[in-house]
């Protein structure tokens, strides 16, 4: 699923240079910015608020807390420099309009990062000082009008067109598009590095200067003298000339995982201590790069092709793993092949990264998840926006063509239903967002307000108040997961078999409770939108249970040879 993607000061500038986190998924010319009005927005009144309550919370100044929070941002990728420009720039007008207690909405309206539309409402995430929020505004603006950031062609969108600015903006846009990578800068190649679609996303190759050589292939003379499928088994047992991959892989059924999905199937995170100034530190913001880098997602964290185990000490029982511990010979065979904003629609835009060789491979699952952007989109008019039952059903079929013509004879695809998102509202909506907690001030429902007025929330049809609307989009989610309940029933290819799942948000959410948690804890608190980690791994937890119960084949077997594999090559490489 699909986001709002600002953040922080890295949102501020993303917004400035490139426009938000790219949702589309078709190339773009980098030289062109994307800039959305409504991001710009959104980044300025998280960095404002931040630096609000980090005054609140220290008793200092603006000045100071503007130098504290860059100075808890990390050198690489130049943000720390990018901090420090953004309050060269931006400092002076914030400190005399938070001087004057005007709210991050007034000055960030105040500064032009936010505008009002012709015919469209002052959109703001607090509630209106006082005054009103027109006439606090009024005085922002003679406060902050004659600001030499806001002069000049184009106004504020002007400022890399003044000279002294023009090569530290060149600079940053190199940083962000080196950060956030819009397309798999290594196409369907393996990886030995971890982030920018490295082996965080597929499984790590153990000798890049060879195609030849990668995980999920057939062993090429059973790795006798090199490890070509990177499992980690090879050589020759020497007691009988046996390869040990042939002794302990020959038969065992293995396959690889292959997921197809959204930003949720990516897992899609930011970081809430990123948005609590109470909490703040240089560590918070140590994982900064590393998640830029991931494009915001920690594949390496889910619950599909997820390998480590979470900061939070949550152990990972991802479906990759699990299939590890089934038969040690599926080593290092996952890849993650999903994307922010990926839908039914534009998955072929991506899915040409996917490798797998037809003769030269093992068979694949492959899981196909896409919880939700088929009916969720920015739009006002969003119900004809969404996908149509007739539509769901051309490009479901266009994708598994392809990947009946990539897949090994053998594979199988499991089609997981869409979400009913009603649990987001029914759950989050009285409850406070990170950034409201301190001052109780801003409550899920205010976020969902702004992000529409703004026409960038991620999901008109779920983050709304209309309950009607809400119960449209669950009805055309309900409509299309049918969609595709029906093509595994009664679609056949002759790679792959098809079998579909609901996505099991009840049974997660009952067996939460059982723990002792609350539903709400299951959901991405910084945007009120993602399934978080505790989720992903419950459904999982489901995922593994019913397949294991009603299509236990499709896992292949048990490898008895699992301990021997461990006691000769111990964690087989590692991931």
């Amino acid at each position: 699923m699909e986001s709002s993607r600002s953040i922080l000061h890295v949102a501020f500038l993303l917004s400035l240079f490139s426009g938000p986190i790219s949702s589309s998924l078709a190339p773009r010319n980098p030289a062109s910015p994307l800039l959305s009005n409504g991001h710009a927005c959104i980044g300025c009144v998280l960095i404002v608020s931040i630096v609000e309550q980090l005054v609140q919370v220290h008793n200092s100044t603006a000045q100071e807390e503007m130098e504290r929070l860059c100075s808890y941002l990390p050198e690489k990728l130049f943000l720390k420099s990018i901090c420090y420009l953004t309050a060269e720039m931006f400092g002076p007008d914030i400190i005399k309009l938070l001087h004057l207690k005007m709210n991050a909405d007034v000055v960030c309206h105040a500064l032009q990062f936010c505008k009002q539309e012709a015919g469209q409402p002052l959109c703001h995430l607090y509630n209106p000082p006082q005054e009103g929020l027109k006439r606090a505004l009024s005085r922002a603006r003679k406060i902050a009008w004659h600001s030499p950031t806001l002069t000049g062609p184009g106004g504020l969108m002007g400022i890399c067109s003044i000279p002294a600015l023009a090569k530290i903006c060149q600079k940053i846009k190199y940083a962000l598009s080196m950060a956030l990578p819009l397309e798999d800068a290594d196409g369907d190649k393996f990886s030995a590095f971890p982030t920018l679609r490295g082996f965080y996303w597929r499984g790590r190759d153990c000798n890049d200067r060879s195609r030849n050589i990668y995980p999920g292939r057939r062993p090429e003379n059973w790795d006798a003298q090199e490890d070509s499928n990177c499992n980690g088994i090879w050589g020759i047992d020497p007691k009988d000339g046996v390869p040990y991959e042939k002794k302990f892989c020959e038969g065992s059924e293995a396959k690889g995982l292959i997921v197809l999905g959204d930003s949720a199937a990516a897992h899609f995170h930011i970081p809430p201590q990123w948005l609590l100034a109470a909490h703040m530190s240089v560590k918070t913001f140590s994982n900064l790069p590393m998640a830029l880098s991931n494009e915001l997602d920690w594949p390496q964290l889910s619950g599909t092709t997820g390998f480590l185990n979470s900061t939070d000490r949550l152990p990972n029982h991802s479906i990759y793993l699990r299939l590890r511990q089934r038969n040690r010979c599926n080593h290092r065979d996952y890849q993650s092949i999903s994307k922010n904003g990926a839908s039914s629609k534009n998955l072929l835009y991506f899915m040409g990264s996917l490798s797998r060789n037809r003769l030269l491979d093992h068979p694949a699952i492959v899981i196909y998840t896409m919880l939700g952007n088929d009916v969720c989109n920015e739009h006002i008019d969003t119900v004809s926006k969404m996908t149509t039952p007739e539509d769901m059903r051309a490009h479901v079929m266009e994708t598994l063509t392809f990947l009946n013509s990539r897949l090994p004879p053998g594979s199988h695809v499991v089609l997981y239903g869409l979400a009913d998102g009603r649990f987001l509202w029914d759950h989050l909506h009285d409850r406070y967002h990170p950034l409201g907690q301190l001052n109780k001030d801003v409550t899920y429902e205010q976020l969902y307000a702004f992000l529409s007025c703004l026409q960038v929330n991620p999901c008109q049809g779920w983050m709304s108040s209309n309950e009607t609307l809400r119960t449209l989009t669950s009805e055309r989610a309900k409509q299309l997961s049918n969609v595709l309940e029906k093509i595994a029933a009664n679609e056949t290819f002759a790679n792959m078999s098809l079998l579909y799942l609901d996505y099991p948000f009840k049974e997660i959410s009952e067996e939460w409770q059982k723990r002792g948690g609350e539903t709400w804890q299951l959901i991405e608190p910084a945007d009120g939108f993602h399934p978080n980690e505790v989720a992903s791994q419950l459904a999982t937890k489901f995922f593994w249970e019913t397949v294991l119960q009603q299509w236990p084949h499709i896992l292949g077997k048990e490898n008895p040879f699992n301990d021997e594999i461990e006691h000769l090559f111990g964690d087989q490489g590692g991931h």
